[in-house]
């Protein structure tokens, strides 16, 4: 009878030994942990490190995470994922603040965690980094007053080279430099900060389509110096060296003289993206004026676009068309045309390949961003000139 007790009292010792072992971050059985992605177009249009991230929680085994915001999200050659995101194309951190827009996206969303990469159009705009910090430390108040133990992730941003802005890749530097300072003054064990190297190995001659905006491998960069840093916030002890393929492979990096200060307290694999952003390339952007949003009908059944003007200046401006699939059915390539009417001519793009004849401009959608699931959206983004008036263009778009 001893003798049996004991084997009982072994196999159960084994068996609850061998469910521990099995409890690998036990995160389906808590609920879900909140992550707002918070920053301009890099992140959110399309943002595809949002994509692949999300991609490698999953793979990994963190999948109790909800990705919070009140823009959605889509693209990126995935069929399924978490796109929603607080990703919004040419706001700056400053102008975030200016119009108090954060409290209403944390009410909405009521995130735990927030991953912040900002500040690119704030350069652009060649604001002083000691401003930027100071819109920093107001958006990290309204978090800590919408949920006091935020935990937030605010990235060292990526490199910018766009044309015609000289004072861009020294303003990135003075702003990454002042970054882990910033945090090491706020940061507190109830809500804590942690800083996110995204410069460092990220060159933007490789990386970006047009110095500011990530390619493919770009994106991928992104996607892992967030995935380390993210990793611990969702329960997770340790973290692997090597990250699992998500979904598309990164083109190889050369690597950037970085002048930025040492990141504290994450540093991943190296690579960094740069912030999306929109600003004039002339010499000096100019001031935003107010966005105005005109929506345009579907040329044919089931693609709908709308387009918005981000940003305008003396002589120049920012747009950005968004096109929505209201079929039933995945497609996989998309074509929009724009017809201006007062001479505008797009000189850059984004997101997109574009041609010009005339007044007609036709954008068709690059390697990763064609396929639009039923509901999903792509959008992609221009600087143009303009003279005058600068009406809004008729737009026509194609799915196929």
């Amino acid at each position: 009878m001893v003798r049996r007790r004991i084997a009982y009292a072994v196999l159960a010792a084994l068996t609850a030994a061998a469910a521990l072992l099995v409890a690998r971050p036990a995160l389906s059985a808590a609920a879900p942990v909140k992550v707002m992605p918070l920053g301009d177009s890099i992140t959110g249009g399309p943002g595809c490190w949002r994509a692949m991230l999300w991609d490698r929680l999953q793979k990994t085994g963190y999948t109790n995470v909800d990705f919070v915001g009140t823009l959605p999200g889509g693209g990126c050659n995935l069929a399924t994922w978490d796109g929603d995101n607080e990703g919004h194309g040419g706001f700056k951190a400053t102008g975030i603040v200016a119009d108090n827009q954060l409290p209403g996206w944390l009410a909405a969303t009521q995130p735990d965690v927030v991953l912040m990469h900002l500040g690119t159009n704030d350069v652009w705009n060649n604001i002083p980094a000691a401003q930027i910090i100071t819109a920093f430390d107001t958006l990290l108040s309204q978090m800590r007053a919408a949920n006091p133990n935020m935990r937030i992730l605010v990235a060292q941003i990526i490199p910018m080279t766009p044309p015609g802005c000289g004072w861009c890749p020294g303003g990135v530097s003075a702003l990454n430099a002042a970054i882990p300072g910033w945090v090491a003054s706020r940061t507190t064990a109830q809500s804590p900060i942690t800083v996110v190297d995204q410069y460092t190995g990220f060159d933007t001659a490789v990386d970006t389509s047009d110095g500011v905006h990530p390619l493919d491998s770009g994106f991928q960069k992104m996607s892992d110096r967030w995935y380390p840093a993210l990793v611990p916030l969702l329960g997770g002890t340790t973290t692997p060296t090597s990250a699992p393929a998500t979904t598309r492979s990164a083109t190889p990096t050369t690597t950037r003289p970085a002048t930025s200060a040492p990141v504290t307290t994450r540093s991943a694999a190296p690579s960094t993206t740069a912030p999306v952003t929109t600003r004039a390339v002339t010499s000096r952007p100019a001031t935003t004026a107010p966005v105005t949003t005109r929506s345009a009908a579907p040329t044919t059944a089931g693609c709908s676009p709308s387009y918005k003007i981000v940003s305008q200046w003396g002589g120049g401006f920012q747009g950005e068309v968004t096109l929505t699939n209201s079929t039933s059915a995945a497609t996989s390539a998309w074509t929009a045309v724009l017809t201006f009417a007062n001479g505008q001519q797009i000189s850059q793009a984004w997101n997109a390949t574009v041609s010009t004849s005339g007044a007609t401009a036709t954008a068709k959608h690059l390697s990763w961003n064609g396929l639009l699931m039923p509901g999903g959206t792509a959008t992609f983004g221009f600087l143009a000139s303009w003279t005058g008036t600068n009406a809004a263009p008729s737009v026509t778009c194609t799915l196929s």
